[in-house]
C-alpha cells in the first residue's frame, strides 16, 4: 500500500508554542482589529533604558513597565519590573478563524478574590485626590489604581493561550489584542528573575511612528453600558456630559504637550470619534505630526500616557506614589514592536534606527504571576466634578470587560447583542459639536506667517508642566527663536530678548517650595533689569503676589476649562487649568519695598474679581494657558502680549493657521 503523507501542520509555529512546556517565549497577537494573529518566539533580553533596546535589525517587542518614568526622573514606585524585550527570531501569520479553531476553547479555572482595594477604601482615596492635590493645585487630573484578583494552578502557557482565544471570541474594538509570555534571561536576579506573563485587550494606541508620521490617540470619558445593552439615549447623555468632555480636553492637551516636544511642527487633533467595545465606550482623538528622532527616544518623550496617570505628567507621577498602595507593575506601560522600515523617506537625526513603531498602552490587561497570583489592574481618572461612588463603578467596569472574557464575572450580554452606537442619530453631530471648543490652531495644519517678533530669541522656563513645549511651538510660530530650559537648569536669565515664565502645579503663596522661590527671584531679576517678561499661570500668580494683589484659592479649581475672559477690554475664549488666582485689591505702589509693585502693574479682571492678566513697562502676564487646544483666541493673546513685552507696535500676527 502506498504511503500517504501527512499533511503539514498549517501553523507549525503556533502548535510548537501550544505544545511548549513554558520554557519557550512567545507573543501571540492581532492587531488594529485586522484578520490576522501573528505569532512571534525568539531570544529574551532585559535592558535597563529604552535607548539601550536592541535594534540590531530584527523585530524586537518590548514590554515597557510604569518604573521606566524614573527615566525621565518621576517619582515612582520602583518595584523592580523589567523592561523585557523578546527579539524575534521566528514568526507566523495565520487567519483569525484558524488560530481562534486551535486555541484551547475555554479560560482556565481561577478562582476569584476580588479589588484589592474595597469598594469604600477606594472611594476615600477618591476624595483625598480631589481635596488634597487637585483642590490644592497639585494638577487637573488624576488616575489611581486597584487591581482585581485571583488564582490559578494552571501553567503559563495554557493559561495565556486560553485568554487570548476568550478576548478575540469576546471582546470587540481593541487596538491590539495579545498573549505574551517572555521568560527570564539566565543572567536575570532578584524581580526580574521571574517570567512576565500577560494577555489583554488593550483599546488605546500610545504612540505609533511610520515614514516619519508620529501618531498618537488619547482615550478618555467612559460610557458604562447597562446590563441591557447601550442605547443611544445613554451615548447621547454620554457625549453631552461636562465631566466627560473636560476628562478628553485634559488628556489630549497633555499630549499634545508630548506631540509639540516630539514633533518640531507641531501636532494636529483630528476627531473626535467614539470607540464602542463590549461593556464600554469611550470618545477619542487622534493627534499627529512629523518626526526624525529614534523611536526609542520617542517613547522616552512621551512616557506615559495622560489617560493612566494624569496632567501635569511629572506631578501626576508624584501623586500616584502618594496614594496608590502598591507598585504598578507594567499597568500604564506599553508595549512596543519595533519593526525594520524600509528607507525611510525623512531624513532620521544621526544615530537613529531605522524602525517602525508600534505601541499599545498597557490597560484592560490580565497579568499570571509566577506564584499563580493573576491580576487585572483598572484606574479611574480623577477631575474636579467626580463622584467617588462613581469612580469606584468606574474601575469596576473597565475590569469587567477582562474579567468577564476569562470567566471570572459572569459575562452577560455579548457582544452581538449590542447596537452600533456610531450609527445612532446625532451622535456623529454630538461628536463634531466638541470641537468647537477647540483651537483652530491646533486642529488645522500649521504655517507660520510675517511676523516683527521675527528673530527675537526667548527662553521658556519649564515649571514642571510641559505646557511651555506647546508655549514653545506657538512662538516659534511667530518668527521667535524658544527653547524650554527647565527651572533648575537655568543659568542666565538676562541674555535672552524675552523671558516666558511658565506654568507649573503648586501653591503660589509657599516660598518654601524651590519652584515658587526661584520663580520669585528670577521676575525680581527680569523686572530690575528692565528686561522683557512674559508669565503664565502659576508665574502670573506670583508676579501678581509680587505686585500686591492678594492670592487665595478658587472657590472651585478651574482645571480644564474653557472661559471667555476679558484680556484689557477684549474677550478671548482661552483654556484655563488653575486653583488659585491673584484678586483685585487697591494696590499701593508707594508701601511697596519690590521692583514689581513700583511698576504700579495694570490688572485686567474677571466678573469674579479675579485677574486675567497685567500689563506693565516690559512685563505682561496672563492665567490662562494660551497654548491649550481650549484657547481659541489663545495665539491671537499670545501675540499681543509679546509684542507688549517687547514693545513691538501692532496686535494681530499676519498669516495663522491655513484654511
Amino acid at each position: 500500500m502506498p504511503h500517504t503523507a501527512r499533511p503539514a501542520p498549517q501553523h507549525p509555529l503556533l502548535d510548537r508554542v501550544l505544545a511548549s512546556d513554558g520554557s519557550l517565549p512567545f507573543a501571540l497577537l492581532r492587531r488594529h482589529g485586522g484578520t490576522e494573529v501573528e505569532v512571534l518566539t525568539g531570544d529574551v533580553v532585559d535592558a535597563d533604558l529604552l535607548r539601550d533596546i536592541p535594534l540590531d535589525g530584527a523585530p524586537v517587542l518590548a514590554v515597557v513597565p510604569y518604573r521606566q518614568a524614573r527615566e525621565r526622573g518621576f517619582t515612582v514606585q520602583d518595584d523592580g519590573a523589567p523592561l523585557r524585550c523578546l527579539v524575534v527570531r521566528e514568526s507566523e501569520r495565520l487567519a483569525l478563524s484558524d488560530a481562534v479553531a486551535a486555541l484551547p476553547p475555554e479560560p482556565v479555572a481561577a478562582g476569584p478574590l476580588g479589588f484589592d482595594i474595597p469598594d469604600d477604601e477606594y472611594a476615600g482615596i477618591v476624595r483625598r485626590v480631589i481635596d488634597d492635590e487637585i483642590g490644592q493645585g497639585a494638577g487637573a487630573n488624576f488616575v489611581v489604581m486597584r487591581s482585581f484578583e485571583a488564582r490559578t494552578d494552571a501553567g503559563p502557557v495554557p493559561t495565556l493561550a486560553s485568554w487570548f482565544r476568550a478576548l478575540l471570541t469576546h471582546e470587540v474594538g481593541s487596538y491590539w489584542t495579545f498573549a505574551i509570555h517572555a521568560p527570564a534571561p539566565a543572567a536575570a536576579v532578584g524581580p526580574a528573575a521571574g517570567a512576565v506573563s500577560l494577555a489583554g485587550a488593550t483599546p488605546e494606541r500610545h504612540l505609533t511612528l511610520h515614514d516619519g508620521l508620529a501618531r498618537m490617540n488619547p482615550i478618555s470619558g467612559t460610557y458604562r453600558h447597562p446590563a441591557s445593552g447601550p442605547t443611544r439615549e445613554g451615548v447621547l447623555e454620554f457625549l453631552s456630559d461636562t465631566k466627560e468632555n473636560e476628562e478628553l480636553f485634559m488628556v489630549v492637551d497633555e499630549e499634545m504637550k508630548m506631540m509639540s516636544a516630539l514633533c518640531p511642527d507641531g501636532g494636529r487633533i483630528v476627531g473626535p470619534y467614539l470607540k464602542q467595545m463590549a461593556r464600554l465606550s469611550h470618545t477619542e482623538y487622534l493627534l499627529e505630526g512629523r518626526t526624525t528622532v529614534d523611536p526609542r527616544d520617542a517613547l522616552r518623550l512621551t512616557m506615559f500616557a495622560p489617560t493612566v496617570t494624569g496632567s501635569p505628567m511629572e506631578n501626576a507621577c508624584t501623586v500616584i506614589a502618594r496614594h496608590e498602595t502598591r507598585p504598578r507593575g507594567y499597568y500604564s506601560g506599553f508595549l512596543a514592536l519595533f519593526e525594520p522600515e524600509a528607507a525611510a523617506e525623512v531624513e532620521l537625526e544621526p544615530g537613529a534606527a531605522g524602525y517602525s513603531l508600534d505601541a499599545p498602552i498597557l490597560i484592560r490587561t490580565a497579568y499570571l504571576h509566577p506564584d499563580g497570583r493573576v491580576s487585572v489592574p483598572a484606574g479611574a481618572t480623577l477631575v474636579r466634578h467626580s463622584v467617588p461612588e462613581h469612580e469606584v463603578a468606574e474601575t469596576r467596569a473597565k475590569a469587567a470587560g477582562v474579567l468577564a472574557s476569562l470567566g471570572l464575572v459572569a459575562r452577560g450580554a455579548g457582544p452581538d447583542a449590542v447596537v452600533d452606537l456610531n450609527a445612532q442619530p446625532g451622535v456623529a453631530e454630538a461628536l463634531t459639536a466638541r470641537n468647537h471648543q477647540l483651537a483652530e490652531f491646533w486642529v488645522r495644519p500649521q504655517e507660520a506667517g510675517e511676523s516683527p517678533l521675527a528673530g527675537r530669541d526667548v527662553l521658556v522656563v519649564d515649571h514642571e508642566d510641559q505646557f511651555t513645549t506647546m508655549l514653545a511651538h506657538q512662538l516659534g510660530h511667530l518668527g521667535m527663536n524658544a527653547r524650554v530650559v527647565r527651572w533648575d537648569a537655568v543659568e542666565d536669565v538676562l541674555a535672552d530678548d524675552l523671558v516666558v515664565l511658565g506654568p507649573g502645579p503648586g501653591d503660589p503663596r509657599d516660598q518654601e517650595d524651590p519652584r515658587i522661590a526661584a520663580l520669585t527671584r528670577r521676575i525680581l531679576e527680569r523686572v530690575t533689569a528692565g528686561r522683557p517678561l512674559l508669565a503664565v499661570c502659576l508665574s502670573h500668580q506670583v508676579l501678581a503676589g509680587l505686585a500686591g494683589f492678594p492670592l487665595r484659592a478658587l472657590p472651585a479649581p478651574r482645571q480644564g476649562v474653557r472661559l471667555d475672559a476679558d484680556v484689557f477690554g477684549t474677550t478671548a475664549a482661552i483654556g484655563y487649568y488653575n486653583t488659585f488666582g491673584a484678586h483685585l485689591t487697591t494696590v499701593s505702589a508707594a508701601a511697596a519695598d519690590n521692583p514689581v509693585a513700583r511698576l504700579a502693574l495694570e490688572p485686567s479682571v474677571d466678573t469674579d474679581g479675579v485677574l486675567t492678566a497685567l500689563r506693565g513697562p516690559g512685563v505682561a502676564s496672563v492665567q490662562g494657558h494660551l497654548e491649550s487646544v481650549l484657547s481659541a483666541d489663545g495665539i491671537t493673546v499670545l501675540d499681543t502680549l509679546a509684542r507688549h513685552a517687547l514693545g513691538v507696535p501692532g496686535r494681530v500676527v499676519s498669516g495663522g493657521p491655513a484654511r
